[in-house]
């Protein structure tokens, strides 16, 4: 993390704006924006012209609120263009949705979550199957409930676990896995079993299923879960799904090497 006086605090505020816009997901106004961060309104206001300037947001004529403009979007697809984990998995991933007819997520940690740990959706393949919870890509979400997210926190360094350990963790349902003791030993059975399960731990009658993305050195570069209704994963499928997740992981595994 930079230090305190390394950091130019116009742009610290300009980055807090766009990053609450992407977790609201939805267009905000300055004095929401200005309550919810506690900067001034007039703090707020200069900063979204500014932002507004170069594309980075958009002004609703109608409502007056603000959303993500093009240029990010713009700088998104270069990202993606330029990174090779999503060309690479994509196709080994979609065929293992089209095998299942489930939703299939590939996410990387996100380092700058400062209250829990967080994952982003970077890939995403859609099932003609409909979930009622299907975060987009691009979004970052609860790793502590999530099969993908225990992935990551599983085989990713401890320093990054250890940030948080302590602070609180939200509940979503009453499967949700809140005590740190409790979560760090379901942490360590991951390792040892190689994939991730969430339990109902997000949304009641959701079960999903992850497992590791491996880089040349054997650091996790990602994880890849597979999703769906209990009913379905929990089937008499559920062994080969969580072999076809451990395989398909370790075919992209082995050509990120």
């Amino acid at each position: 993390m930079a230090k305190d006086k390394e950091i130019i605090h116009a742009i610290d505020r300009a980055l807090d704006i766009l990053l609450l816009l992407q977790q609201e997901g939805k267009e905000m106004g300055v004095t929401q924006i200005s309550e919810t961060l506690g900067m001034y309104k007039s703090t707020v206001y200069r900063t979204l012209a500014t932002l507004e300037n170069k594309g980075f947001v958009q002004q609703n004529p109608e409502t007056g609120r603000y959303w993500l403009g093009f240029r990010l979007y713009s700088l998104g697809m270069l990202v993606r263009e330029k990174v090779p984990l999503p060309k690479i998995a994509y196709p080994h991933a979609k065929a293992l949705s089209e095998r299942f007819n489930e939703v299939v997520h590939i996410s990387v940690l996100d380092k700058t979550a400062d209250l829990y740990p967080k994952h982003i959706i970077v890939e995403k393949i859609q099932s003609q199957q409909v979930l009622s919870l299907t975060p987009p890509v691009g979004s970052s979400s609860p790793s502590h409930c999530s099969a993908v997210g225990k992935c990551l926190l599983a085989f990713s360094p401890a320093e990054y676990t250890n940030r948080f350990i302590g602070r609180e963790l939200p509940r979503f349902t009453p499967k949700t896995i809140t005590d740190w003791d409790r979560l760090l030993a379901e942490l360590a059975a991951i390792r040892e079993r190689g994939y991730a399960l969430d339990d109902e731990e997000l949304e009641l009658g959701l079960t999903c299923v992850a497992a590791p993305i491996l880089g040349r050195d054997g650091e996790i570069i990602a994880a890849l879960s597979l999703s769906g209704p209990t009913s379905r994963i929990r089937s008499d499928r559920f062994t080969e799904i969580v072999e076809q997740v451990k395989q398909t992981t370790a075919t992209i595994s082995s050509l990120m090497k």
